[in-house]
C-alpha cells in the first residue's frame, strides 16, 4: 500500500461550514500524488465566529495553506496580514498561503471564472460585459474582469442591499481600475438591461438561479430577443452542467455559452499554484475526474 502520511507531511485545508460535500480534498490530494508532494489536504467544518482560532491554529500547524469557503470568507480577510489586490477589493478570501507564519489573503474565483472562459477561447480583455447579480461570486467576477481588462462591466441586481455593494465596489474599481467603466443598476429596469446586453459581448449569471433544485428557473430576462450569434453567455452555477438559461441561449443561436463547472476547477488551479508553484495537472485530473465519475 503506497505510504501517504509521514512524519514531515505538510497539511493543507477547506475551512467553512458546510464542507462535508466538497470535492477539493480529492482535487488536491490526487495532484500531491502526481507531482510526489509530501502534502495532504483535508476539510474542517469551521463556523465564523471560529475563524480567528483556525487562523492561529494554522499558524501554530506551520499548515501551507488553507481555501475559504461561506461562510467563513470575510472574517478571514479582516484576518489576513497581507491581501491580493482582488481580496482587498473585494474584501474577502477564498485561499490562504501561509509564508513562515505570514498568511497571505487571495480571491480566485473570479480568476477561476477568467480562466474558464480562456479554457474556451474567450479572453475577457477589450470585452464589454453584463454581470446579473451583486453576490459573492459576481462580485470576484466583476474585480477580476476589471482587473484583468474589461474595459465596460454593466452590473444588474435587484433592489436589495447587495445593490448598494455593488455600487461601493464599482467606486473602488473607479479608484483602481480608472480604464474599465463600472456601471450599476436596478434589474427591475428591463429596458435598459436589454439595452446594455445588446451592447455586450459576454452575459454573465452570477447567481445561484437555476441551480438544483430549482433548475426549472433562469434569471429574469423578459426579452429573449437579447440572445444573438456573437453574444457569450455564461453562468457560475455548475449543478445542473447545462442550465436553462444556456439552453435557451443556444436555442437562440448563441454559438458560445459556457457553464460553471469549469470555474471550480480554474480557481482550484490558480489555488494550487500559489500553494506549490507548480501548474496543476488539469488534463490528468480532469481524465481521473471522468473515470471515477462513471
Amino acid at each position: 500500500m503506497e505510504q501517504r502520511i509521514k512524519g514531515t507531511t505538510g497539511l493543507l485545508a477547506l475551512i467553512g461550514s458546510p464542507v462535508g460535500h466538497s470535492g477539493s480534498p480529492d482535487m488536491y490530494n490526487f495532484c500531491f500524488r502526481y507531482h510526489n508532494l509530501d502534502y495532504s489536504y483535508m476539510a474542517f467544518d469551521i463556523k465564523e465566529d471560529q475563524v480567528p482560532a483556525a487562523l492561529d491554529a494554522m499558524r501554530l500547524f506551520k499548515m501551507r495553506g488553507c481555501n475559504v469557503t461561506m461562510p467563513c470568507k470575510t472574517a478571514a480577510a479582516q484576518n489576513m496580514d497581507e491581501l491580493s489586490p482582488a481580496a482587498r477589493i473585494i474584501g474577502a478570501v477564498n485561499t490562504i498561503v501561509n509564508e513562515n507564519g505570514k498568511l497571505i489573503g487571495h480571491m480566485t474565483d473570479g480568476i477561476g471564472f477568467v480562466e474558464n472562459l480562456r479554457d474556451h477561447g474567450v479572453d475577457v480583455k477589450g470585452k464589454k460585459m453584463v454581470i446579473l447579480g451583486a453576490g459573492g461570486a459576481a462580485t470576484a467576477i466583476l474585480v477580476q474582469c476589471a482587473l484583468d481588462g474589461a474595459t465596460s462591466i454593466s452590473v444588474f441586481n435587484p433592489d436589495d442591499p447587495f445593490l448598494n455593494r455593488a455600487k461601493d465596489t464599482a467606486a473602488k474599481l473607479k479608484s483602481e481600475v480608472p480604464d474599465c467603466n463600472v456601471q450599476v443598476f436596478c434589474l427591475d429596469d428591463q429596458e435598459n438591461l436589454k439595452e446594455e446586453i445588446a451592447k455586450a459581448d459576454i452575459l454573465v449569471n452570477g447567481t445561484l438561479v437555476g441551480m438544483k433544485p430549482h433548475e426549472d428557473l433562469s434569471p429574469p430576462i423578459t426579452d429573449k430577443s437579447v440572445f444573438r450569434s456573437d453574444l457569450i453567455v455564461c453562468d457560475v452555477v455548475y449543478n445542473p452542467e447545462e442550465t436553462k438559461l444556456l439552453r435557451e441561449a443556444k436555442e437562440a443561436g448563441c454559438a458560445e455559452t459556457i457553464g460553471g463547472k469549469g470555474m471550480l476547477l480554474w480557481q482550484g488551479v490558480a489555488a494550487y499554484k500559489l500553494y506549490t508553484g507548480l501548474d496543476m495537472p488539469v488534463e490528468e485530473y480532469k481524465k481521473y475526474q471522468a473515470e471515477n465519475q462513471k
